[in-house]
């Protein structure tokens, strides 16, 4: 077991630890403390870690160091990130982190546009955080070279190397030296998706400091089987409890979040909808209305499970399980980020036991159903104990909060 214990053990410039000090953070996270030494020895690394564990510091601080250390004039460092909330975050983590030190951090991003960010990217930043098809457009436009990048981070790997990612992700790393150090972080990475990268790493370290598509333990996860035509009046059952303090729902499509953000505001619950056919500046708004605690609840796609880091959140819905099991581990760890306690509920109707049930095998649990509500599928929940493995065995409504059960309530949303 790695010995350190404070962030002063693994000899940062004392520029970073004044940082660190200035954020209140004491001790060193598993996956800071696993990563950061490997990091600071110059090794590739490959790391899995739990949402909200830290993984951003992971990296963050050590690139910090390095390159105030090494000195050096122009683009030294890139991270890519599958989403513009997650770029925009990462990118205010190197700003917090570096905040006495001399070195510039700068972001492109698809969704606004280019002039000021080609005006940035002439200051010659030391580090740039992108995402994938801007930094590209930038590229073949000659706006960026990676031509002296020391440093290359990709951020949420396995999206990035999904055959949605991939050939972007190729050709920016085909303009990038050979001779560079390799960071791959995620919550979740599949033998797969470490065999794509495979030719990126030279000798990597593998850290992972829990096991692979792992939830936090203080996620309290918890199944409710539901017809479709329900799934509207339990969710607004749900969220009129005095104990949701800030809500994030999932939907497949962007179609439904707005549907849904909709028949909320009806129903007197403040609700935004976030997805990727909003404008940049509109999906900002609304993440901002969230965390300022404007609004209590933010529907939101997939492009929300691994792009956003809102302190506070009580609950994560899933309104809809993903199609994609991995994507549940990303969706439910934006909640009990950083030690604090969160609440998990995924409802599942008839058609969705395949999707449940992948879940189940990925993270190697099974998640307790709740039958104590006036919205119960027995027809799902005969279902799901079909499925082999499935015991069935529910949990009583009471732990969720002080009422026993859910009364029927007005303005269903169906298909």
């Amino acid at each position: 077991m790695n010995s350190r214990k404070c962030f002063e053990d693994f000899n940062l410039t004392e520029a970073v630890l004044r940082a660190i000090r200035d954020e209140g953070y004491r001790q060193p996270t598993d996956i800071q403390r696993a990563a950061i030494p490997e990091i600071l020895s110059g090794k590739d690394v490959m790391a899995t870690a739990q949402t909200g564990t830290g993984k951003t510091a992971a990296f963050c601080l050590p690139m910090l160091d390095m390159l105030q250390r090494r000195k050096g004039n122009g683009l030294r460092a890139l991270v890519l990130t599958p989403t513009r909330e997650l770029a925009l975050q990462v990118e205010t983590s190197f700003r917090t982190y570096g905040r006495h030190l001399p070195l510039r951090t700068t972001v492109v991003l698809g969704g606004v546009s280019t002039n000021v960010q080609v005006s940035a990217l002439r200051n010659r930043p030391d580090i740039l955080v992108a995402t994938p098809g801007r930094l590209l457009d930038l590229i073949r436009q000659k706006h960026a070279r990676l031509d002296e990048i020391e440093i290359l981070v990709l951020d949420e790997a396995d999206r990035m190397l999904d055959m949605g990612f991939i050939h972007d992700v190729r050709a920016i790393v085909s303009g990038i030296p050979a001779a560079r150090q390799t960071l791959l972080f995620s919550a979740t990475l599949s033998p797969e998706i470490a065999g794509l990268a495979s030719d990126m790493l030279k000798n990597p370290v593998y850290v992972a400091t829990t096991p692979p598509a792992s939830v936090a333990v203080k996620v309290d996860q918890k199944v409710l089987f539901v017809d479709q035509a329900d799934k509207g009046s339990l969710l607004v059952d749900i969220l009129q409890r005095s104990d949701v303090q800030r809500a994030l729902v999932f939907t497949r499509t962007k179609h439904r979040a707005d549907r849904l953000m909709r028949h909320l505001s009806r129903n007197g619950i403040s609700a935004d909808a976030i997805h990727s056919n909003k404008t940049q500046n509109g999906r900002q708004r609304s993440l901002a209305a969230f965390d300022k605690g404007r609004i209590t609840v933010l529907v939101a796609t997939d492009i929300m499970a691994r792009g956003i880091d809102v302190e506070g959140i009580s609950h994560v819905i899933n309104y809809e399980l993903p199609n994609d099991a991995e994507n549940y581990v990303h969706r439910v760890g934006r909640t009990a980020r950083a030690g604090a306690a969160g609440i998990a509920l995924s409802f599942c109707d008839a058609s969705e036991i395949s999707m449940l049930r992948g879940i189940e095998k990925l993270i190697k649990y099974e998640l307790p159903a709740v039958e104590g509500h006036a919205f119960h599928s027995t027809t799902a929940a005969a279902l799901r104990k079909q499925v082999p493995g499935a015991s069935g065995r529910p949990v009583q409504w009471r732990s969720f909060g002080p009422r026993g059960g859910f009364g029927r309530r007005p303005g269903r949303l169906g298909r």
